[in-house]
């Protein structure tokens, strides 16, 4: 059986934006405020997980992080491309 966390990615809507995350992450704190002004302007809902809290994504992401799906598509890790990202958004709003 899978673990609940890809269950829940894998039902996840257009809109649901999943950010993978762990505190005092200085990447991610960068990354959530790129993606605040587009969730916005988009309507998406921003769903952080903090990896500490679960040993199978802490070893699924580790350093790897912030790692950012749209749905349940990954479309970011590290650093967010703003105009990329809003492509993503874009995307998956028409689908």
């Amino acid at each position: 059986m899978g673990h609940a966390e890809d269950e829940r990615l894998a039902a996840a809507g257009p809109r649901e934006v999943t950010f993978y995350t762990r505190p005092g992450c200085h990447l991610c704190d960068e990354a959530k405020s790129a993606i605040a002004p587009l969730l916005l302007e988009f309507g998406g809902v921003l769903r952080e997980v903090n990896i500490e809290n679960d040993a199978v994504l802490e070893k699924r992401y580790g350093w790897d992080i912030p790692v950012v799906f749209i749905g349940a598509r990954k479309v970011a890790k590290h650093r967010i491309n703003a105009e990329q990202f809003r492509r993503h958004l874009r995307e998956a709003a028409a689908n």
